[in-house]
């Protein structure tokens, strides 16, 4: 099983972050303070021009193409941040909070603010974790 931790790179994270439109940071920086803290094996980068969160833990080889290790990619909106899920389809039934259908495995979640972010942390938790679960089923 492969593990990785090469791709991890907070500080350009931050250097994204502080590029950011000043009412658009704290909503950002809020997101990414949740969810590293969720599991010791989370990593983050910029990836597809965004902030990302992905798995750095041991996991079967995969195609790179299905974006495995990829958990969540914050593409950024005028006023909140949309969660893009690469994939989420693979715990579409565990939480209300997932949005979209689509035929490439995505879903989403919007957080519109911090408050929306803490009223949907538990379900974010859930599906986070879940996804964790399904790359490494020993977790």
């Amino acid at each position: 099983m492969a593990k990785t931790k090469d791709l991890h790179d907070p500080a350009s994270v931050t250097a994204y972050i502080e590029q950011l439109p000043t009412e658009l940071r704290p909503l950002v920086e809020a997101v990414r303070q949740y969810l590293l803290p969720l599991h010791p094996d989370l990593g983050e980068q910029i990836k597809w021009n965004s902030p990302s969160i992905f798995y750095t833990g041991a996991m079967e080889a995969f195609d790179p193409k299905t974006y495995q290790r990829d958990l969540v990619v914050m593409h950024l909106r005028k006023g909140y941040v949309l969660l893009v899920l690469p994939t989420g389809e693979r715990v579409k039934d565990i939480s209300p909070i997932l949005e979209g259908a689509y035929t490439d495995g995505r879903r989403m979640v919007t957080i519109k603010d911090l408050s929306d972010l803490e009223q949907k942390q538990d379900e974010l938790k859930k599906v986070i974790l879940a996804l964790i679960t399904r790359i490494n089923p020993t977790e």
